[in-house]
């Protein structure tokens, strides 16, 4: 793959429904049976720590295989300093075309994006197989933790400039941009809107339940 072979591009409002359909196929039973992120994309536009100029959608073959967005988070330090950080996620590669470079293309326009736009970090909260490789590392690495001291092995740090954290230690504050997934009924009505799809389990939802549930400690 080449840069030749796709576009990137902002995310515009016709590009709404297939962009969900798009997260619908990537995540489907991968994480549990069936899956909330068609829905998560569609609330979180309106919420108020999205950023638009970070939605980005990457096109190959005449059609959007891909999208990334990022939300503004906060980490904060024991004396009460604020940092303004990122949360990316979802990205979200249709099955036809993972493990090809999409992904990592989407990933590295927008770090630049990002360091543009005043960032120095990003973090989110996923599989470390899927992102360690784009310079991720874990929440330990960096003393960044939930509050409690909880480090979550599924909590990962990108930092885009060297000493972008110093080493004290840093509660991460995300937002609530995921809040209406916890609503199964809004789910299961905006589902409606798709083709039916067979939800089952498979064994990802197990490594997800495992990368999701477990800390690091020491």
């Amino acid at each position: 793959m080449n840069k030749n072979d796709y576009t990137i591009r902002l995310e515009e409002e016709k590009d709404y429904y297939n962009v969900e359909n798009l997260a619908r196929e990537a995540f489907w039973n991968l994480s549990v049976p069936g899956c909330t992120e068609h829905y998560f994309v569609h609330t979180m536009r309106t919420h108020e720590a999205f950023i638009p100029e970070l939605d980005y959608v990457i096109e190959a073959d005449g059609k959007i295989i891909g999208c990334i967005m990022y939300t503004r988070a906060e980490l904060k330090d024991e004396s009460g300093t604020v940092k303004p950080v990122l949360s990316m996620g979802p990205l979200c590669i249709h099955p036809d075309y993972q493990r090809k470079g999409y992904g990592k293309a989407l990933l590295e326009y927008t770090f630049e994006k990002v360091l543009e736009m005043g960032y120095d970090t990003i973090i989110n909260f996923g599989n470390p197989d899927n992102y360690v490789a784009r310079g991720y590392k874990s929440c330990k690495k960096y003393n960044v933790c939930f509050e409690g001291d909880v480090f979550p092995a599924a909590l990962l740090v990108k930092v885009l400039k060297d000493n972008a954290l110093d080493g004290r230690k840093w509660f991460y504050y995300p937002n609530n941009a995921d809040e209406p997934c916890n609503d199964d009924e809004a789910v299961a009505e905006f589902d409606k809107l798709f083709a039916p799809k067979e939800k089952h389990w498979q064994p990802s939802q197990e490594e997800f339940y495992i990368h999701s549930h477990s800390v690091i400690s020491g």
